[in-house]
């Protein structure tokens, strides 16, 4: 931030769950200069030591009010995902710059509404993908633009997370397709895992909407609940290449997710929770690289305060929606049969696994194949649905 430019106050809607992380990093950035946090949107106020570290917060339920109140010039948006849409839109027609969470919609249909209606307000649009702030994403675009694996063929990702049965209690939209008659779609692929797809998709070099020429899902739960929670899925680009990400959260034990980007000479493995890359390719030996990375609200910051070009706007998001809606509209979930799942214990309680899912998800990644054609017996009945 330039020295001439005053804090830029910020309203934070949905400060508890994931909204933890959003109050530590604007702690943390108050702290050096960019930003000052001006109100808080919860239902429940928040108390003295959760507000520990912050001047004076204005507090409230209604986001319009409080965005009146504060002059907030950005708003953070991290609520339950069938009130993304409609709150970015209260905060557009203000004309307050948005950071908003992913998945930035439950459906396509509300995406377009979100996007349209950003774009007709002029605001900016962040969706909140901090992997595609990390800095190996251009440098990984820049060895395959030289070369240096080839010709690129495809992308697979790979998710092997734990999440216990208590997980999916935690809140009432959790593990949920539909509630009360609106759309969630809360599940491997399009909310934990969701940065393995979108971080798919962008380093195939198609992240729009239009990018995607067909889809393909499997989608199956371990657990009592109505979403996915082992799925696969693939994307066919409509420049010919493969896209398929792999996820679970009943791994047997929990893996750094990864993007593998496949070439004709060689292969790029990026890990994209820690900013590392491995490029290994035909007569070389293995290089293995660590990035910086640009924070996302940092970002928009700079673009509301100097017109910096935002890292995730939303068109570059459009691709994912697109995942996202094939979810939507895709046959519920097949029950895992007892035979293919165990119930353990974990540190924070019961959970389910699925024996062997946690090499099949690494095969999916390096051979880009649904579970189905790895022979998982399983994954039979769930078919591939294509959109």
């Amino acid at each position: 931030m330039s020295p001439q430019h005053e804090p830029v106050p910020v309203v934070l809607a949905g400060a508890r769950g994931h909204g933890h992380w959003h109050l530590a990093n604007l702690r943390r950035l108050e702290a050096s200069g960019p930003v000052r946090l001006a109100g808080v949107c919860e239902l429940t106020p928040l108390d003295s030591a959760e507000l520990e570290g912050f001047g004076t917060v204005v507090q409230g339920a209604d986001l319009d009010a409080l965005l009146a109140a504060t002059g907030a010039r950005i708003a953070i948006v991290c609520t339950p995902i069938a009130t993304h849409a409609e709150l970015a839109l209260v905060a557009a027609r203000r004309g307050v710059q948005l950071l908003l969470e992913k998945p930035p919609a439950p459906s396509y249909a509300e995406f377009r509404r979100l996007a349209d209606g950003v774009a007709a307000a002029g605001v900016a649009c962040q969706i909140g993908f901090q992997s595609l702030g990390s800095h190996a994403v251009p440098a990984i675009r820049e060895l395959v633009a030289d070369g240096a694996i080839g010709e690129l063929l495809g992308v697979g990702g790979a998710g092997a997370w734990v999440r216990d049965e208590a997980y999916f209690r935690r809140v009432p939209w959790a593990g949920r397709r539909r509630l009360d008659g609106v759309d969630v779609v809360d599940g491997a692929l399009t909310n934990p895992l969701a940065h393995a797809v979108a971080t798919a998709l962008a380093l195939a070099g198609a992240p729009r909407a239009e990018d995607v020429d067909r889809i393909e899902t499997e989608l199956l739960r371990a657990h009592a609940i109505e979403s996915d929670d082992t799925s696969a899925v693939r994307i066919l680009t409509t420049a010919g290449r493969q896209v398929t990400v792999a996820a679970t959260l009943c791994a047997e034990r929990a893996a750094e997710p990864y993007v593998m980007v496949h070439g004709s000479r060689g292969r790029i493995t990026f890990w994209y929770k820690q900013d590392r890359v491995l490029l290994q390719r035909a007569g070389h030996g293995p290089v293995e690289t660590v990035h910086g990375r640009t924070d996302l609200l940092e970002n928009l910051v700079a673009h509301v305060t100097d017109g910096a070009p935002l890292l995730v706007p939303p068109d570059a998001t459009g691709a994912f929606m697109r995942v996202v809606e094939a979810v939507r509209c895709a046959p519920d979930p097949v029950e895992l049969p007892e035979e293919f799942r165990r119930t353990v214990r974990g540190e924070g309680g019961p959970r389910r696994t699925v024996p062997g899912i946690d090499a099949l998800v690494d095969r999916s990644a390096e051979t880009l194949s649904l579970y189905s054609e790895l022979g998982a017996p399983w994954a039979r009945r769930a078919g591939a649905v294509v959109r």
